[in-house]
């Protein structure tokens, strides 16, 4: 399933069952609470890490929805971009980007 598809089905959910489909800052406070329940899954090895993880994306695609990204396209460009940048090593092994030809961000 591809990341337009998540977030098609993610949304549909939300609808059906009434789930917040408004409210940004709830959204983005829900998806931070999953963030920590994720890595609480994986901190302890549980079993349901993976179902953890796959929350954080459903609940992502849905903030994508809500604000009017179409994150698949967005996942594209920003991998297409990540991938003309250069990093560097310094003296203390800290990795630092060098170049990224198109601009901030």
């Amino acid at each position: 399933m591809d990341i337009s598809e998540i977030q098609r089905q993610a949304w549909q959910n939300k609808l059906s069952k009434g789930f917040n489909t408004t409210d940004v800052a709830l959204e983005f406070g829900l998806l931070t609470a999953e963030v920590g329940e994720a890595f609480t899954a994986w901190r302890r090895q549980e079993a349901d890490y993976g179902a953890e993880l796959a929350d954080v994306l459903i609940y992502l695609t849905c903030l994508a929805q809500m604000t009017g990204i179409d994150l698949s396209a967005e996942v594209d460009r920003k991998l297409a971009r990540n991938a003309l940048r250069e990093y560097r090593r310094d003296e203390r092994g800290v990795l630092w980007r060098v170049t990224d030809p198109a601009g901030p961000g």
